[in-house]
């Protein structure tokens, strides 16, 4: 299993289609983990934990929940202690279903911060500037430049992530991501230049 990451608004998303059309089949953990947050049990879980201020109409409430646990470590280690472990269950069954393939990516924005990477026999680490990744964060989630810096101090800084990371993409200019993610697809399927 291949790790993919990158801090909030690198363009790790971007990277990982490029994989896919290459063939290579992508987990999406934090799509995943959304789903997850929805399912009765992790309701009643998130109920208990976070009570009533995280929802709206008894339905779980993401900017709620997100404002609720970005202001408060704790707090956000309960959260993943909710989901975590049912993401990797999850992640599991994904990857029993796809065993015929070379190798699969897991794409996830906290894969060090989880714990996760100490499964992966490779890491692709995708950075990108700063203020590039704040003001794409802004435009996508449509949230203010504090949530997003926020949400960042919740991340590992770039250091700590490269020098646990075996492929760096750096994701300024598109085509230029595109074609070192190429190279790296050539480098994991032993595809000669």
């Amino acid at each position: 299993m291949i790790g993919l990451t990158g801090g909030i608004g690198s363009g790790k998303t971007t990277i990982a289609r490029h994989f896919i059309s290459w063939g290579v089949p992508v987990y999406f953990a934090d799509d995943e983990a959304k789903k997850i947050l929805y399912l009765p049990e992790t309701v009643g879980e998130i109920r208990d934990a976070f009570g009533e201020a995280a929802f709206t109409d008894s339905i779980p409430d993401r900017q709620k929940i997100a404002s609720i646990v970005f202001s408060d470590p704790a707090k956000l280690e309960v959260l993943n202690r909710i989901i975590h472990p049912k993401v990797k269950h999850h992640f599991l069954d994904w990857t029993a279903s796809h065993s015929d393939k070379p190798f699969v990516i897991k794409e996830a924005a906290i894969l060090f911060e989880s714990g996760s990477y100490k499964e992966c026999d490779a890491i692709i680490l995708v950075t990108a500037p700063m203020e590039a990744r704040i003001s794409r964060v802004m435009l996508r989630d449509r949230v203010t430049r504090d949530k997003v810096l926020e949400r960042m101090e919740n991340q590992w800084d770039d250091e700590l992530k490269l020098a646990l990371s075996n492929y760096i993409i750096e994701n300024v200019d598109p085509e230029k991501a595109r074609e070192n993610a190429f190279l790296v697809y050539k480098i994991i399927t032993n595809v000669p230049n």
